[in-house]
């Protein structure tokens, strides 16, 4: 395949988790109501990242996800100085629908936030009145929760720079083993 017709592919994987995004989120139980709500703390102000690149995705392992595929945008992860680990995600299916956010995770309480959701054209649609949810792990497709025990943090602290989380995701060693 050559680099143009891998870069229309990404297009068009891109329009389609436009398409699908919220709908799938919704199905997934991403954006239940029925989450714990904490209380909000002070963080910094939001700043929206480039879209994901395929170039720049670090895929991996989400429990027994089967059909779906999990990775963050290497050049989106950051650590802010609010101790909350920022990141795109890009979670897709076997069809190919794609889903693209851009959140966050806060070691200290283990909750996550939704701050934007990706569009077809490459921009961000924020999400109004975001709250901080707890992450969950009884979910078969809890890719919060992974990132969180697996990559993100070491107990209610972040595991390091962003620098440091990037090269463990994409040398896929986490921090945790599993037997």
């Amino acid at each position: 395949m050559n680099a143009g017709s891998q870069q229309a592919r990404a297009v068009r994987m891109l329009l389609t988790l436009a398409l699908c995004g919220m709908s799938s989120m919704t199905l997934a139980g991403l954006l239940s109501d029925s989450d714990t709500k904490a209380t909000p703390k002070e963080e910094n102000a939001l700043a929206l990242p480039d879209a994901p690149k395929t170039e720049n995705l670090l895929r991996y392992t989400v429990g027994a996800a089967g059909a779906m595929s999990f990775a963050i945008d290497a050049k989106s992860v950051i650590v802010g100085d609010d101790q909350i680990v920022r990141f795109s995600s890009v979670i897709s299916s076997a069809s190919g629908a794609l889903n693209i956010s851009y959140e966050g995770i806060r070691c200290k309480t283990g909750e996550r936030k939704l701050f934007a959701t990706g569009r077809p054209d490459g921009s961000w649609n924020t999400i109004p009145d975001a709250e901080w949810r707890l992450i969950s792990g009884a979910s078969a497709n809890s890719y919060q929760a992974a990132l969180m025990k697996d990559f993100f943090c070491d107990g209610e602290s972040v595991a390091g720079k962003a620098s440091t989380i990037v090269d463990r995701v994409r040398r896929k060693k986490p921090l945790r083993q599993t037997f």
